[in-house]
């Protein structure tokens, strides 16, 4: 959904809506969000302050995730709310550096008129997630050697002890 931030202009604008599943392309083939899991329920408030712009909003749902360790997808609620603030580019064309003062590195910079809330919502997603995503917390992952998922049975892998990097010493010969 893309806003045009000139009708903004005295008070604020309420949006709305829903993201059905399907919505979410992903940008890479390894892309840690398969797709949304079930409808997610989208409410944004975007309000003028001074010369720049507050987005406030919540985000419900459910997402489909890739597992970190074993790599299965798994599905995982979402419910996170966010604030941003959002300013026009104080660059002038032709100027490639400017100095960003202390209270400009909360605010994100746009150019032209236009946001594309999809965007902004994409992004949120993203930054909702934990670090490490896992399917359950004792998820075993899959086998260094051969990549068996270690959550559905046991690999027949010789289970080396020690640091791979002293493998070599084990071959040698210290008789002779």
């Amino acid at each position: 959904m893309i806003i045009d931030m000139r009708t903004i202009s005295h008070g604020s604008r309420h949006f709305e809506f829903l993201l059905e599943a399907g919505w979410w392309a992903r940008e890479e083939k390894y892309d840690q969000i398969l797709d949304l899991a079930k409808a997610l329920n989208v409410r944004i408030n975007i309000s003028r302050v001074g010369d720049k712009y507050r987005v406030d909003g919540r985000l419900v749902g459910r997402l489909k995730i890739r597992c970190d360790r074993c790599l299965e997808p798994y599905q995982r609620d979402i419910a996170t709310e966010f604030s941003l603030f959002l300013m026009m580019n104080p660059s002038p064309s032709g100027q490639n550096e400017i100095e960003l003062l202390e209270d400009d590195m909360s605010v994100d910079f746009i150019t032209g008129n236009e946001i594309c809330l999809d965007d902004i919502v994409r992004e949120q997603i993203y930054l909702s997630l934990p670090m490490k995503c896992l399917c359950r917390e004792d998820c075993l992952g899959l086998c260094p050697l051969c990549g068996t998922n270690l959550n559905t049975g046991k690999c027949n892998c010789e289970d080396e002890k020690g640091h791979p990097g002293f493998s070599k010493l084990k071959n040698m010969n210290l008789d002779g």
